[in-house]
């Protein structure tokens, strides 16, 4: 039995769920390497990684290179001697950084590949509708999420979930797996799949403002599923506007209310405590929310504090 010596390549929470169940069974980890510290916020204070925090707090070996195939990298990279790396939601690696270990470079995605291979395959399961996800293991190749799977483990979405709850789900999934893979690697059982591509293949793409906007024209289901799919983080979004002021809204979550209606397509109606917009098969009640400049808060708190027009409408 071959004992691994792992170096971990991750940058967010997601990877960090990841890396602490390695520790916790026992796996070395010879090093870490995430993302260059960068300024972030309206401070524009230097922001670590949360993989970075998580290597200090546990007196990790840490690289942050800004290039990877810089000289001095793939030297200091060479020196921490492992056998085995594992890449969590990090960047593409140069061939020159994943054929380097003896046992190979594997990489968990949390997705059932080849679907959503991509930068956001949590948020657009969500907001494609799908009723069930997972993660892959599989060996890096010189291409984005196509190389060989070693393992892959599936679960339900749930009608109501949204993207960051479905987010700790498949990380602590994906921890498994990972433990799973390792032990198959360790044994020197693996058996690989070949992904095959065909023209059903569903992308994760990246995620932008023009994505994320809200198309109020679209159906009940799919506007629903996109405030899901984009929640907590980066936030469906769309404007209000009346006759004199426009608002920048983000919206966290919502529900579906199936009424019929003669409302033009985007009306507001609002209550003392409710905000519901006109769709075309009934209203999309807004149960949270932020304007631009203000804090996340619910639909009633908003209310209490301004009321809108009765020529306000979404777009």
């Amino acid at each position: 039995m071959e004992k691994v010596r792992i170096v971990f390549m991750g940058t967010p929470e997601f990877a960090v769920g990841i890396l602490e169940t390695i520790i916790k069974n026992n796996y070395e980890v010879v090093g870490v390497i995430t993302a260059a510290d960068k300024p972030a916020g309206r401070g524009q204070k230097i922001k670590y990684s949360a993989v970075k925090e998580f290597a200090i707090a546990n007196n990790l070996t840490l690289l942050q290179p800004t290039n990877l195939k810089d000289e001095s990298f793939l030297l200091d990279l060479k020196a921490l001697n492992a056998n085995l790396q594992i890449v969590v939601a990090f960047r593409m690696l140069p061939k020159v950084v994943w054929e380097m270990p003896f046992l190979g470079t594997f990489n968990l995605h949390a997705s059932i590949l080849p679907n959503y291979r991509g930068a956001a395959p949590i948020n657009w399961a969500i907001i494609n509708g799908e009723t069930k996800t997972g993660v892959t293991t599989f060996f890096i190749d010189d291409k984005i999420d196509t190389g060989a799977m070693i393992l892959s483990s599936e679960i339900p979405i749930d009608n109501d979930e949204n993207a960051g709850q479905l987010h700790d789900r498949l990380m602590f999934l994906g921890s498994s797996t990972v433990i799973d893979t390792l032990k198959l690697i360790e044994q020197g059982s693996v058996k690989t799949i070949i992904q095959t591509d065909n023209t059903e293949v569903k992308t994760a793409y990246k995620l932008d403002k023009e994505n994320c906007k809200i198309d109020w024209s679209k159906s009940a289901v799919e506007i629903n599923n996109l405030i899901r799919g984009l929640s907590p983080y980066p936030a469906a979004w769309c404007f209000f506007r009346d006759l004199i002021e426009e608002w920048n809204v983000k919206i966290y979550e919502s529900k579906i209310i199936s009424d019929q209606h003669a409302h033009a397509i985007g009306t507001l109606i609002c209550t003392k405590k409710e905000i519901k917009v006109a769709v075309k098969e009934g209203f999309i009640q807004i149960l949270q929310l932020q304007l631009a400049g203000k804090k996340k808060m619910s639909a009633s708190e908003l209310l209490n504090g301004m009321k809108f027009s009765a020529e306000v409408k979404a777009y």
